[in-house]
């Protein structure tokens, strides 16, 4: 009796054990065998076999329309997985360099296209690139204004009124003025308290300023007729600003920039 209750409390034998001569894998399931790799050392293995075949691509070792290696292939190859195998293909699959086809394997593709960045390629020579800017700019500055009307802080009113007292100086003595044109728009968009606005103005850049555009070295001929309406436009978009006239605001930076256009566009005339 004593002998059946030691049997039944026993703990149950531990397989992975039992055979010291190394046939613990008849005992114990297959997928239990080895544990999984842990999730950074994983991640390292994927980005290495990733670079791996990427650098093998474009060096042309593994052509357009060629197909890669099979997954065991890869696994005897590499040392690694398949789960890792499979991650690196899905990242080479993300970044376009392959494609999997059912039942067939992993392909290698014709190289993207290269598209070039936004706003890389405007020809600052041509009249007519700087007008669409102009146009593009507008429909964004316009509501810049508004919305700095509405929500700017002390701080950025405070920014705002030393962007325009440097650049009327600047434009006041004929000097170079075109990067405190930019401070100025730049500190509206600012005021917006939205970062798109920013991002946007610095991605065009300050060859997006007129004068800058027509001659970067900006020869100061400017008429002084020409350099006061420019002052005044500046300094109606701010008064409208800071007395938190939306509406007016906009106006103003509206007329500002719709000026520029037509600006371009006699230049554009007499040109042709």
């Amino acid at each position: 009796m004593r002998e059946h209750v030691n049997q039944k409390n026993r703990s149950p034998p531990d397989f992975r054990a039992i055979d010291a001569a190394g046939h613990q894998d008849n005992l114990w399931p297959t997928s239990r065998r080895s544990d999984p790799i842990p999730t950074p050392a994983r991640k390292t293995l994927v980005a290495t076999l990733r670079e791996v075949l990427r650098t093998k691509i474009e060096a042309g070792q593994y052509k357009p329309g060629d197909r890669l290696p099979s997954e065991a292939q890869l696994t005897r190859e590499h040392a690694v997985s398949r789960t890792v195998v499979r991650e690196a293909i899905a990242a080479l699959r993300a970044d376009g360099l392959v494609e999997p086809r059912q039942g067939s394997g992993v392909y290698v593709l014709e190289p993207a296209e290269e598209v070039p960045a936004p706003f890389t390629n405007i020809d600052n020579a041509r009249l007519s690139s700087m007008i669409e800017l102009l146009e593009l700019r507008t429909a964004v500055e316009v509501e810049a204004a508004g919305l700095a009307a509405q929500r700017r802080s002390p701080s950025q009113e405070e920014r705002i009124i030393e962007a325009l007292r440097t650049v009327t100086d600047k434009n006041t003595r004929q000097e170079p003025s075109s990067e405190a044109d930019f401070a100025l728009h730049l500190a509206i968009a600012e005021a917006t308290n939205n970062p798109r606005f920013c991002e946007f103005l610095q991605m065009v850049g300050p060859n997006s300023i007129p004068r800058r555009a027509l001659d970067p070295s900006e020869p100061q001929a400017f008429p002084q007729t020409y350099v006061d309406m420019i002052n005044a436009e500046h300094d109606t978009i701010v008064t409208a600003i800071l007395n938190g006239d939306e509406e007016a605001a906009r106006s103003a930076m509206r007329q500002h920039l719709k000026g520029s256009q037509q600006r371009y566009r006699s230049l554009l005339r007499g040109a042709q």
